[in-house]
C-alpha cells in the first residue's frame, strides 16, 4: 500500500521527479554561490548606471547640484576644525592639522555614508525588490559605487588641500590607490553585512549613525593617533589600533603627507588592511547570499 501511494499520479514524488527531468526549480530558491555570482556579474552594467542615477538624483533638487558633492566635506572639516582644531586647540598635535582632519574625514566618510544607506538598501526598495527579478546584492554593491563617485569628488578637493598646505607631490601618493580600493571592497562588504541586518531588523537604521560616530572617534580622525597609546591601556590600544578605519585612514594620510604620526608600522597597516578587506568583503557577501531568498517577503 505505501508503494502504491508513493507512485500513484500527482504525488509529490512525481512531480519532484518530473520537475527535475525539465529543469524546473523552486520559485525563488537560492542558486548556489557560484550561480549567484555569476549572475551578478551579468548585472554589472545595470549596478553601474544605477548608481550613476543615484548620484544625478540625490543633487536633482538642489540649485548647485552636483557642486554639493564638493562643498559639503569642506563644510564638514571646516565644522570639525573649529571645534577641534580651534576650540579644543588639538591642530598642535601634528604639524600639518588641516590636511591630517580632511583626510581622516573624507576616508571615514565613505565607510560611513555606505553603511547608513546600506542598511536600508533593501526596505527602501521593496517595490523594485516584488516587481523584478534581480541578484539583491545589485541593491547595496550599487550604494558603494554611489558612495564612490562621491569620494572621488572628495579626493579631488583633499589633493587640492594637502597641496595647499604645503605638502609635496611625491610617487608615495600612488598608494592611495591600492588603499582606496581596499576601502572600497571592504565597504561593499559591510554593505552587503548591513543590508541584511537592516532587511530583518528595521529599527537599525536609527541606531546606526550613534555607531558610526563613536566609530569615528576611535578611529583617530579628529585628533592625533597618538592620543590612543597616551591616554588607553595596552589592551584598549591594541584593539583601537587594529580599527579597519583607522588603518585605511592611516594610509591614506601617509600616501598624502610627510611626517604624519602613525598608530602602527607602514607594513603592519597593510597587512591588516588586506586582512580586514577579504574577511568582510568575502565574510559579508556571504553572509547577504544566505538571505537571498528572504528579500522582499513578508
Amino acid at each position: 500500500m505505501a508503494d502504491t501511494a508513493v507512485t500513484e499520479p500527482g504525488s509529490d514524488l512525481q512531480l519532484r521527479q518530473l520537475a527535475a527531468r525539465h529543469g524546473l526549480h523552486v520559485a525563488g530558491a537560492r542558486p548556489n554561490l557560484l550561480a549567484y555570482t555569476k549572475q551578478l556579474w551579468t548585472y554589472r552594467h545595470f549596478i553601474t548606471e544605477y548608481a550613476n542615477a543615484k548620484v544625478v538624483v540625490a543633487f536633482s533638487t538642489a540649485r548647485l547640484g552636483q557642486l554639493w558633492q564638493i562643498l559639503t566635506p569642506l563644510a564638514n572639516a571646516g565644522v570639525y576644525f573649529l571645534i577641534f582644531g580651534v576650540v579644543l586647540n588639538t591642530r598642535h598635535q601634528v604639524d600639518n592639522f588641516i590636511a591630517y582632519l580632511c583626510t581622516g574625514l573624507f576616508v571615514f566618510t565613505f565607510t560611513s555614508a555606505v553603511v547608513q544607506q546600506g542598511t536600508s538598501s533593501i526596505v527602501a526598495n521593496l517595490g523594485l525588490i516584488r516587481a523584478l527579478h534581480f541578484p539583491r546584492a545589485v541593491l547595496p554593491i550599487a550604494v558603494m559605487l554611489t558612495q564612490f563617485q562621491n569620494l572621488v569628488s572628495s579626493i579631488i578637493v583633499l589633493v587640492g588641500i594637502v597641496l595647499i598646505t604645503g605638502e609635496p607631490i611625491t610617487l608615495q601618493w600612488l598608494l592611495l590607490i591600492p588603499t582606496l580600493v581596499l576601502q572600497s571592497l571592504f565597504n561593499a562588504g559591510l554593505a552587503l553585512a548591513m543590508a541584511r541586518l537592516g532587511a530583518k531588523l528595521t529599527d537599525l537604521k536609527q541606531i546606526i549613525p550613534f555607531v558610526m560616530r563613536t566609530w569615528m572617534y576611535g578611529s583617530g580622525v579628529l585628533y592625533s593617533v597618538q592620543n590612543f597609546e597616551a591616554h588607553l591601556p595596552g589592551w584598549a590600544n591594541t584593539i583601537v589600533t587594529a580599527n579597519p578605519l583607522l588603518i585605511y585612514i592611516e594610509l591614506a594620510r601617509h600616501a598624502l603627507m610627510e611626517d604624519v604620526p602613525l598608530a602602527s608600522p607602514v607594513g603592519q597597516l597593510w597587512t591588516l588592511a588586506v586582512v580586514w578587506t577579504v574577511l568582510i568583503a568575502v565574510g559579508g557577501y556571504i553572509f547577504f547570499w544566505r538571505g537571498e531568498q528572504e528579500y522582499g517577503r513578508g
